[in-house]
């Protein structure tokens, strides 16, 4: 039997974010919340002793990375307001001191530093579009580098900062992603305005797949890529002097690059099986290797000199789904892993964490999907099916907080890997293309249906529940499948897909186009596929959650909705059929305590009045 934690103690369980490798590997930055605010701190690799550099200064909430100035005296980080996303581009230095860097009225992206630190390169839609811009330093100018219709997803300097490497689009294939190369021109006039030459599509794959590119070789010859065009995700290395790729990955797995090694002779990359993660090294004599660490997911950081501690030392990030994250140093040559930050709990015991088997079950159409399920112990047991965002994401074997919360207090969790997601392929996520709202909503609810019919389950108490897409999610769950379902919790979903195209940024208009095809001529599609069409079909209470500061899913989602609702006839409150709260100064979820503490207390109330543990829905109505 579970055993209840309580709610605030539980969401403000200290944690750490992009751990990342100063260039000397002397040091380890993290963001970290222990003050109870996430801050930036310094770790001794050595000792694990954390030094705040940050007061108050840094974002509360930790969604973006920072990076190391290479000369390792400063960071970059990526500031917002209140979570809107719309980021400049501040550095701190190690007497925390701060200074505006990039500053403009659009989102900012910082993806690549040049080895002397001169120069900044990021993506940002200042110009109506993700493309590509670099910042230099010694003269405070910002040139554009690229005008693409379609985004521009991060880009790479050489080690002389004389080439960059990047990935877009111009298909007309919107599934399509090629790599590019230019040379980069910065005496074209007095200012030295950086302009890209000779740009060229390396053309790695067929078109219709995703190539990216992740790393440069220490010697800037070669780029670390990768390409799904056998269907699933590969690692490769493609060598600039020849203009030939070398695969590295076996055709059963599925792959991410990370980084080069240090000494230039192989990569380091992950590993994905049966939502679990592993880091693999790749030699260039044709040894591949995965490190030894427990079943779960061990992560790499976020983007390659961030992993590398020293010439044989990388920083993993390991966690199953019983045990928060621990910071890792693992020696590639020896295996032996040392620990650098242990996971905090707190009062609250360890063992009491809820574990999850992993499962498959046949969809509506015959479709093989897999799932996690945390059976926390009671019976018959109220469950809820916790439906993750993306849609191109995946429900893995690592530690989740909202599904302990859960667990712990006597809800067994179903989550859904549902056809759309990643981990199994490209063909198997391209699958919700032109059809998002339509199939991927039944593997769901065959998914409920299937645990609903163990005999633990008790099929009157389940609830969905999910944040951004998995709020879609729940709101269409509600409106297609009102018959599965006790209650449903909305947080920052999506409502009314013909007016989410109107207001969203121009790299997510070009996602939408990809999943219901272009608006103009879909207008019914969208509308179809959109919960606000269907609101008399709910039949069951729904908590709706969302952050007014959202830019992914604008808040006027949730209002779109609550007025659909009302003018239906429906009534809101705590004792009517859907309840409405709206989270200031929030945008697209938070890791910040606060406002973690804020949305559990929310759900757990409606939990409790709404599908109690004990008792049949409604009991404590």
């Amino acid at each position: 039997m579970t055993s209840e934690y309580p709610v605030d103690e539980l969401a403000s369980l200290p944690s750490f974010y992009h751990p990342a490798a100063s260039p000397s590997g002397d040091d380890i930055a993290i963001y970290y919340d222990g003050s109870g605010r996430n801050e930036l701190c310094v770790v001794d690799p050595t000792t694990g002793e954390k030094t705040q550099l940050s007061n108050g200064t840094v974002p509360r909430d930790a969604r973006y990375p920072f990076r190391w100035a290479p000369s390792g005296d400063r960071l970059y980080f990526h500031r917002d307001q209140s979570g809107n996303e719309q980021n400049d581009i501040v550095a701190i230095g190690r007497d925390g001191t701060v200074t505006p860097v990039v500053e403009n009225d659009g989102q900012i992206v910082l993806s690549d530093i040049s080895a002397d630190g001169r120069y900044l390169l990021f993506v940002s839609d200042a110009g109506q579009q993700m493309n590509l811009y670099e910042h230099d330093r010694d003269t405070g100018t910002t040139t554009r580098l690229t005008e693409y219709r379609q985004p521009v997803r991060g880009g790479v300097y050489t080690p002389d900062a004389d080439r960059v490497a990047y990935t877009t689009n111009e298909s007309e294939d919107l599934d399509n992603r090629d790599v590019y190369v230019a040379e980069i021109n910065r005496d074209t006039d007095a200012d030295n305005h950086a302009v890209l030459t000779a740009a060229r599509n390396l053309r790695v794959g067929r078109e219709g797949a995703e190539a990216g590119v992740s790393d440069t070789g220490p010697d800037g010859d070669r780029l670390l890529l990768s390409d799904n065009t056998p269907d699933k995700p590969r690692v490769g290395v493609y060598d600039l002097t020849d203009e030939t790729v070398t695969w590295l990955t076996d055709a059963e797995h599925v792959e991410s690059p990370t980084a080069f090694l240090p000494d230039g002779e192989g990569v380091l990359a992950t590993r994905t099986r049966q939502c679990a993660v592993v880091p693999v090294v790749h030699e260039f004599d044709g040894e591949s290797r995965e490190l030894d660490l427990p079943d779960g997911v061990a992560s790499t950081p976020d983007y390659g000199d961030a992993a590398v501690l020293s010439g044989t030392e990388v920083l993993v990030t390991q966690q199953t789904p019983t045990d928060r994250p621990t910071l890792l140093g693992v020696d590639l040559e020896t295996g032996d892993t040392h620990t650098i930050l242990e996971p905090e709990y707190g009062s609250l015991d360890p063992d009491g964490f809820i574990d999850c088997s992993y499962e498959t079950f046949e969809s509506h159409d015959g479709l093989e999907i897999e799932a996690l399920v945390y059976d926390s112990g009671r019976r018959p047991s109220p469950v809820v099916v916790n439906v993750h965002g993306g849609p191109p994401a995946q429900d893995r074997k690592q530690f989740d907080l909202y599904t302990q919360f859960l667990a712990t207090r006597g809800y067994s969790v179903l989550q859904v890997n549902y056809r759309g997601s990643t981990g199994r392929g490209r063909e198997f996520k391209n699958l919700i293309n032109g059809d998002w709202g339509g199939a991927e909503q039944g593997d769901i609810a065959a998914g409920t249906r299937w645990l609903a019919e163990k005999d633990w389950t008790d099929e009157d108490r389940i609830v969905v529940m999910g944040g951004s897409y998995g709020g879609y999610s729940t709101n269409m769950q509600l409106v297609q499948y009102p018959e599965l379902y006790a209650a449903g919790i909305s947080q920052v979903g999506i409502t009314d897909l013909n007016a989410l195209y109107e207001e969203s940024m121009p790299h997510f208009k070009t996602m939408l186009r990809r999943y219901l095809g272009d608006p103009a001529e879909n207008e019914a599609l969208y509308e179809e596929r959109s919960a606000v069409t269907h609101v008399e079909n709910l039949a069951a209470p729904l908590c709706i959650v969302h952050g007014v500061t959202d830019p992914r899913c604008p808040i006027s989602q949730a209002r779109l909705f609550r007025d659909a609702l009302l003018d239906a006839g429906y009534e809101e409150g705590e004792n009517g059929d859907f309840e409405y709260n709206e989270l200031s100064a929030e945008g697209h979820g938070s890791t910040d305590i606060d406002n973690k503490v804020r949305s559990f207390e929310i759900v757990a109330d409606f939990l409790d009045r709404r599908v109690p543990v004990g008792g049949p829905p409604g009991a404590n109505d």
